[in-house]
């Protein structure tokens, strides 16, 4: 039996010498058969090595390993040392799959084993003994070269490189509106000393920060032309406002410090939107059934939460609905009550559209449907192609029509939006039956009605009482006759 051994510096063919280690059972007992160099090299030889040119020669082949593919100086290898001298030979290889194309290639008997397996191990734990001219630290030098080329090409071409960009895209807007939210506050704050009703007039945050350095101190207002940015009806509030405030002086330092505040504000609002934009583009290049379900921004929290979008594609319809609730989820189980029915998909549109009463149902319909739609987008050639495209592309030139058009989520979409209309009209109509009330003629005892038929001719009508009421008195009249009569014989 020969044995292919793939090292970081080339490919070794071993031949089997000792015949007993084909005849151990028990893997296990095989570490005594390369204990030491002497009795592995009674266990074994090297047939044939082929040495690699270089790294960049040896990482090709190694790709093609990893992909359980023939790699072109495999191919030669086994053509001039297996196939031109003994070609009726056993080939013990460590991989199933590249032993399964190994055999379709060339119709060599391949065999794949547990033991061979220990073989193989042991072979590599000798590989120094066993092959001249190499020794442990060159060997160690070539793994730790491949290693860093291996490396370095799975950074460069890593499909999750873009899932990556979307997690911290997404983790910056976040962060963003928490810090924009304090800045503003403290810009109303720190302004409303001087000019208090500003902040109850205008309350959009990139038009308050803008329209403090438009004005400055508030006594300008007057000679202020506000109508860019403000409507008509509120810029005469404002001035009018300006002119009866019960706000503080500031001094020029103080101004000076808040409008570097409201100046830093206009310019963190418009990264964000620009930050939104962006991601907008990615996510429509890498997933588009997912943006298209549930929007870029839900969607890049969800990749978030799982780390990558192929993770994602992994989970099942239960637990994409309930991420981004596992304190309530874990809270629930310890204190055994209702466990969440929603998480992040909480904040969907297809979610907010429910009644109250329905939002459960829906997210679970939403979460299904989103499990099939994460899945083609991870999963298809058409997403892999965006990935490896967007890599070297700019996000603009990535969002090409072919590539960035939901396919089954379209589909997908109207079943949620149709079953949502089903669940409503049935909510409207009573013929819910998780939110109809039960009728109570449901829980009554069935009575049996065992009672007499009516008899029409029982009924007394006015003559029949009359005629009944006359035969009385004759019978009354008749009594005190005959008891008359009987005194009389006496």
């Amino acid at each position: 039996m020969l044995v292919l051994v793939e090292t970081p510096a080339g490919y070794g063919l071993f031949r089997v010498k000792n015949k007993k280690l084909l005849e151990v059972e028990d893997a296990n007992d095989l570490t005594s058969f390369f204990a030491s160099a002497e009795v592995a090299q009674k266990s074994v030889h090297l047939e044939a090595f082929a040495k690699f040119k270089d790294t960049k020669h040896a990482l090709d082949e190694v790709l093609a390993l990893r992909e359980s593919k023939v790699g072109k100086s495999l191919k030669k290898f086994l053509k001039k040392h297996l196939l031109q001298t003994d070609a009726s030979a056993q080939l013990a290889v460590s991989d199933k799959a590249l032993g399964a194309a190994i055999r379709n290639k060339f119709g060599i008997d391949v065999v794949f084993t547990p033991t061979t397996h220990e073989i193989i191990r042991g072979i590599k734990e000798q590989l120094s003994n066993l092959l001249d001219g190499l020794s442990a630290k060159d060997r160690q030098q070539m793994a730790m070269s491949l290693a860093h080329s291996l490396n370095r090409f799975k950074l460069k071409f890593s499909p999750e490189k873009l899932d990556t960009m979307i997690i911290q895209a997404v983790a910056l807007i976040d962060d963003l509106d928490r810090e924009l939210n304090n800045f503003a506050m403290r810009l109303k704050e720190w302004y409303g000393w001087h000019f208090p009703e500003l902040s109850k007039i205008v309350t959009d945050n990139l038009i308050y920060a803008k329209t403090v350095q438009l004005i400055g101190f508030r006594s300008n207002t007057r000679n202020v032309e506000l109508s860019p940015l403000l409507p008509d009806e509120i810029a005469a509030e404002v001035k009018m406002s300006a002119e009866t405030s019960m706000g503080t002086d500031i001094t020029e330092e103080d101004l000076m410090h808040i409008n570097t505040l409201a100046n830093r504000v206009e310019e963190l609002v418009e990264y964000r939107a620009n930050l939104a934009e962006y991601l907008k583009v990615r996510m429509k290049a890498v997933a588009p059934n997912l943006t298209y379900m549930v929007g870029e921004v839900i969607g890049a929290r969800l990749m978030a939460h799982s780390g990558s979008l192929l993770n994602l594609s992994k989970q099942p319809a239960s637990t994409i609905q309930i991420l981004g609730a596992e304190k309530a989820l874990f809270r629930a189980l310890k204190t055994k009550s209702h466990t969440p029915k929603y998480g992040l998909l909480f904040h969907a549109a297809l979610v907010g559209q429910a009644p109250p009463k329905l939002k459960g149902k829906i997210s679970r319909v939403l979460a299904a449907k989103l499990s099939l739609c994460v899945r083609v987008d991870a999963l298809t050639e058409a997403a892999e192609a965006a990935a490896t495209a967007a890599g070297g592309k700019a996000a603009e030139e990535v969002a090409s029509p072919a590539l960035s058009e939901p396919t089954v989520a379209i589909s997908c979409r109207r079943y949620v939006e149709n079953k949502l209309l089903q669940l409503e009209q049935q909510q409207n109509s009573g013929l819910s039956r998780s939110t109809a009330k039960p009728s109570a003629a449901r829980y009554e005892p069935k009575r049996q009605m065992n009672g007499k038929s009516y008899d029409a001719s029982t009924d007394v009508v006015q003559e029949k009482k009359h005629r009944l009421s006359e035969e009385a008195e004759e019978k009354e009249d008749e009594k005190p006759r005959k008891k008359v009569k009987r005194e009389r014989e006496n």
